[in-house]
């Protein structure tokens, strides 16, 4: 089929040179044998390691392995690879009891819970757990807090079967807390700094860092992260990971710590896309928006070859050609694998059409000025839902963090939390009306009139660009990896669509997926690089007081 990108003409040839220099890394090439042997487990492996849900559930099913076996083989692996990876604050101390309860069951034969029966799932520390587990945001303040109920999310996970493993370290109070030092997202008092498995040298992302690492370590089945504005998408698209944003509704916020209610969502992550369209099917509790509407029982019915056979995807061009502007400082080397990527699209028969959504930074500030106003007032609302503890409102949490600058405040400020507290509180603010309506305006805009011009089934960009306008929009957006640097940077690619269309999204991905196939185990290449610290705690901190418009110090959100 005619590719339809001219504007990328000049630019094939060097790209394409580009990939083939890491081939033997696994870096591109559709179709590789090579791929899928790298992606395999090694000799000596356990039989579960690399395994999708489905794969452990056929073996849990014949008996070749037990639930037990399978949530004690993870916490092993969690003990001897987290002191360097830091994925996880902590885990359940009831997981193996849980398991050997569920192994009962099947044995029992009383019929399985659900499809994650006996499977162990990781959940960011933002998500409420009423358990023997903390749910913190990795922020020393909440430690010993008492939630009053599991999350809805978490109610869904224990109603299909599935054991909480533990808790996901993150960008503290998921990256809504400070101007941290660029790239350094998923640090956390409690946790530490979280690492990425493939180049332990280059970001992890955030905030949904230590879910990210978590699963593509093999230190769980899959795992829950959050997003506010690229918190899920950018963590996967930096670690080799498959995760999932997605419409604003689908998902319940109930029992999550808020950033904003309207953004705010948690999503699945996963290893594989089949794996991210079974944990969908499973987190799926509309309301607001998507409540009455018309949904699929599940997601794995549009794991289906040929998705892309007559797709029309556009290429939102500017995060391509101008991609210094709006992608990762020095991730330039991650373009050719999306490159690959778009030409396996044209491969499996779908047509490429330039388009555009939109300058996000023309709206950048807009969405931050209502974060602001939105997180003073909905923070306060979930603390006042918190028993055994003192913290009531976002003053509580910034004074907390000056009388423990040495502990919260060592590598950036709080800065974030003083210009929200700076803000009125009052969501009938016009300013802050307009600033919302404006953002969602731009974002869902941009989307949509680009669809609809060229009939689009959905629309690609590269990684770690635009997250933005999906998630202002209230769309969904998948993050599905695309390959390897030689020098062992994962490569990710960005895929959106409008309003309930995840299983659009899934099935073009799946097609994407299949025909790539770049998953492989990470190789910790690298040193670890973590910033000084910030000598913040010097002199006795006080709080700050801001006055007139705030402005990112890297133009970009990742929350």
């Amino acid at each position: 089929m005619e590719r339809q990108l001219k504007s990328f003409g000049a630019r094939r040839t060097f790209l394409r040179a580009t990939a083939a220099t890491g081939a033997s890394l696994l870096t591109g090439g559709f179709g590789s044998t090579l791929a899928r042997a790298a992606a395999a487990a090694k000799p000596g492996d356990p039989i579960w390691i690399e395994k999708t849900i489905p794969e452990l559930q056929a073996l849990m099913g014949s008996g070749a392995l037990t639930s037990r076996e399978l949530t004690r083989g993870y916490l092993e692996r969690i003990a001897q690879f987290n002191p360097l990876l830091r994925a996880i604050i902590e885990t359940n101390p009831r997981a193996e009891a849980i398991a050997a309860q569920l192994d009962n069951e099947r044995r029992q034969g009383r019929g399985l819970r659900g499809p994650l029966h006996g499977i162990p799932i990781l959940v960011k520390d933002n998500i409420a757990t009423d358990d023997q587990m903390q749910t913190t945001a990795g922020s020393l303040a909440l430690v010993n807090s008492k939630v009053t109920a599991d999350a809805r999310v978490i109610e869904r996970l224990r109603a299909a079967g599935a054991v909480i493993l533990g808790k996901a370290n993150l960008g503290e109070w998921a990256n809504f807390r400070g101007f941290s030092p660029l790239g350094f997202y998923g640090w956390t008092a409690r946790g530490g700094p979280t690492h990425n498995p493939y180049l332990l040298d280059h970001t992890a992302f955030g905030s949904s860092s230590g879910s990210a690492v978590g699963v593509v370590a093999n230190l769980c089945a899959a795992a829950v992260g959050t997003e506010t504005d690229g918190s899920i998408v950018g963590p996967c698209n930096a670690n080799l990971a498959v995760g999932l944003k997605p419409t604003l509704g689908l998902i319940s916020q109930t029992g999550i710590i808020p950033i904003s209610h309207n953004q705010d969502t948690a999503g699945p992550i996963g290893r594989t896309v089949t794996d991210v369209a079974v944990m969908l099917g499973v987190l799926q509790s509309p309301f607001g928006p998507v409540a009455g509407q018309p949904l699929p029982t599940g997601y794995t019915q549009f794991l289906q070859r040929g998705g892309l056979d007559g797709a029309r995807i556009g290429v939102d061009q500017r995060f391509f050609t101008d991609y210094g502007t709006y992608g990762w400082p020095g991730d330039e080397d991650t373009l050719p694998f999306v490159q690959q990527a778009l030409d396996a699209m044209v491969h499996l028969g779908a047509t490429l059409v330039p388009t555009d959504t939109g300058d996000v930074y023309a709206y950048g500030g807009d969405e931050f000025m209502a974060l602001l106003f939105e997180f003073k007032v909905h923070i306060a609302e979930y603390l006042a839902g918190l028993t055994h503890t003192s913290m009531r409102t976002l003053a509580d949490l910034i004074a907390f963090n000056l009388a423990h600058c040495p502990a919260e405040l060592a590598f950036y400020g709080q800065e974030i939390f003083e210009i929200s507290e700076s803000t009125s509180g009052n969501l009938a603010d016009p300013d802050y009306l307009a600033a919302r309506a404006a953002a969602l305006l731009a974002a869902r805009t941009g989307i949509d009139n680009a669809l609809a011009a060229d009939d689009l089934d959905a629309i690609v960009a590269p990684h770690l660009t635009n997250t933005t306008a999906a998630a202002v929009a209230g769309y969904p957006n998948l993050a599905l990896p695309v390959g390897i640097t030689a020098d062992g940077k994962p490569a990710g690619l960005l895929m959106y669509s409008t309003f309930l269309e995840e299983s659009t999204l899934i099935s073009l991905a799946y097609d994407l997926e299949q025909e790539l196939n770049v998953r492989r185990q990470p190789q910790f290449r690298g040193t670890v690089n973590d910033p000084p610290n910030a000598g913040l705690c010097a002199a006795v901190p006080t709080p700050h007081v801001f006055t007139g418009k705030a402005h990112l110090p890297h133009g970009r959100l990742f929350l």
